[in-house]
């Protein structure tokens, strides 16, 4: 698959998650969670493979006609993303701006595809040869296998900083992933503690 056709795969799958979202009813705070958990590692993963691969491609083939700044605001655009799933990351159902914090989530990734979709891709579509997108697209699938599940907005989003980053950022949330996931499978084993007066 080459790394257009990934990327718009990616976005078609987040899509139906927040269509899901934006249907769950009010009292479905369990659902609402566990896709919200869904979307930050399918974000995150996302992130990562334009940040790493796709967008200094992008780069160096927009370089020539001058029109870098598109992929600068696309970074810029990741960033906030960032921040917003990082401050989703374990917060509640029930807490007061969850909600609104998912609502603008929404907004900004559906931003941020259709300026993508719209206008980069065609533009790299023009530049790269099929064979480039071809490569630059399985290079991303074999790095979105081990790619961090959780965002890292403070971390490098270029090269050469986040080829450093990246690896010790995706051990360390599947070490977390792990550990989390044996939790709450110990907790769903342990019979409920009785309180005896």
């Amino acid at each position: 698959m080459d790394a257009i056709a990934l990327l718009k795969k990616d976005h078609r799958e987040v899509e139906q998650l927040f269509k899901k979202f934006q249907s769950a009813g009010e009292r479905a705070g369990k659902q609402k969670q566990k896709l919200v958990q869904q979307m930050i590692e399918a974000l995150s993963k996302h992130a990562v493979i334009e940040e790493s691969l796709f967008y200094p491609a992008c780069r160096v083939a927009l370089k020539d006609i001058d029109e870098e700044e598109q992929v600068l605001e696309s970074l810029e655009e990741h960033h906030v993303v960032k921040w917003l799933l990082s401050e989703l990351d374990g917060m509640k159902p029930s807490e007061e701006r969850f909600e609104a914090k998912v609502t603008v989530l929404i907004e900004n990734v559906k931003h941020h595809v259709k300026e993508e979709e719209r206008e980069l891709f065609p533009k790299i579509k023009k530049l790269m040869a099929k064979e480039q997108l071809q490569a630059i697209g399985v290079a991303m699938a074999q790095l979105k296998r081990t790619a961090p599940t959780k965002p890292h907005p403070r971390s490098p989003d270029q090269p050469p900083g986040n080829l450093f980053t990246t690896p010790i950022a995706a051990i360390t949330d599947r070490a977390t992933d792990l550990v989390k996931g044996a939790m709450r499978r110990r907790r769903g084993r342990e019979p409920a503690e009785q309180t005896t007066h």
